[in-house]
């Protein structure tokens, strides 16, 4: 790394606090207009920079950096998810991937939570309902959802996120279940309660609201596939505040306009940003703009996370939040 400031490019607007203490520590170029970089724009970076700073809008993979200059040596990514890096790409030129963990954990166990309750109680179905000015006061079978209380929850990807949710639903009466790659440890199992299930397909049957909080990895692609989807009980609720491509979202798609589903939250998409029109046109849907980290702690505490990453890098030592291996 130059001993003069090091190049800096950051891929969309950031925070103004973490924008003012890039500029004050680095050479940084800022994307101003925050419009998401052009494959042409994202190769021009890394052939410019020392460092880049990109966001899950931008997916870094071989062909990008293939291009990169010897210069680029840290990727120093905005968000906790990496799977919009090519790592071993990365591992082949040298080049260190770092996130921001640990800091959107309770975010997004209360997004998961307000989705349980949103597609519970119909919650956003009513609030159309009202000013569309299609209400005319309360009636005895109006708008019934289903009480959470006494209702089993299922969780694939007990790690940081799935706990902090457990946490909450246990305050609702939920019971909790969950399937993951490795048991937990029995203090912490009894601490929330939780049953563990070897068998995913075993668990998916038998809950009452199924939330997905496991990564996106080539493992966990369509995890909830059609057939698992299948499993699901005809009343059952899905909530996703993961990665939109753990599900099969056509077969989700076709399965609740056919009301083989009871009802879904959905904070992400398999192809956002498009989502499917008929996703929308769904009552029993509740869609959200993936906003399950977007609180301006949160926000601010990713940032903090990556300036510390490239000063401790630019320093000569290993930063913190390095994805080992680059492929975990």
């Amino acid at each position: 790394m130059p001993q003069s400031k090091p190049r800096v490019v950051v891929t969309r607007k950031l925070p103004d606090p973490i924008e003012t203490r890039m500029m004050e520590l680095f050479d940084v170029q800022l994307n101003l207009t925050d419009e998401a970089m052009s494959t042409a724009d994202l190769i021009e970076a890394v052939k410019t920079a020392d460092v880049l700073v990109p966001t899950v809008t931008d997916r870094i993979d071989a062909a990008i950096l293939s291009q990169a200059a010897e210069n680029l040596q840290l990727v120093a990514n905005y968000g906790t998810g990496i799977d919009h890096i090519d790592l071993a790409t990365a591992r082949q030129h040298g080049i260190t991937v770092t996130n921001t963990p640990d800091v959107l954990t309770e975010d997004t166990a209360d997004m998961t939570m307000g989705l349980i309750l949103a597609v519970s109680r119909r919650l956003t179905e009513g609030e159309r309902r009202l000013r569309s000015g299609d209400w005319h006061g309360w009636a005895p079978t109006s708008m019934l959802g289903h009480r959470i209380y006494g209702k089993r929850l299922g969780i694939v990807g007990m790690g940081r996120i799935g706990q902090a949710l457990a946490c909450r639903a246990r305050g609702f009466g939920l019971s909790i279940h969950y399937h993951n790659r490795h048991k937990l440890h029995e203090e912490i199992e009894q601490e929330l309660e939780a049953t563990h299930w070897e068998s995913l397909d075993q668990m998916l049957a038998r809950m009452d609201v199924i939330s997905v909080n496991c990564p996106h990895t080539p493992a966990t692609y369509h995890l909830l596939s059609a057939r698992r989807l299948k499993l699901l009980q005809g009343h059952a609720v899905i909530v996703n505040t993961s990665r939109g491509e753990v599900i099969d979202e056509n077969a989700l798609t076709r399965m609740l306009v056919a009301g083989e589903i009871g009802a879904a939250g959905l904070d992400v998409f398999e192809h956002e940003p498009a989502v499917n029109p008929k996703l929308v046109a769904l009552d029993n849907v509740v869609l959200l703009p993936h906003m399950g980290s977007a609180t301006f702690e949160g926000r601010i505490d990713m940032g903090e996370k990556v300036l510390i990453n490239i000063k401790t890098f630019i320093d000569g030592h290993n930063p913190p939040d390095r994805v080992l291996g680059e492929e975990s």
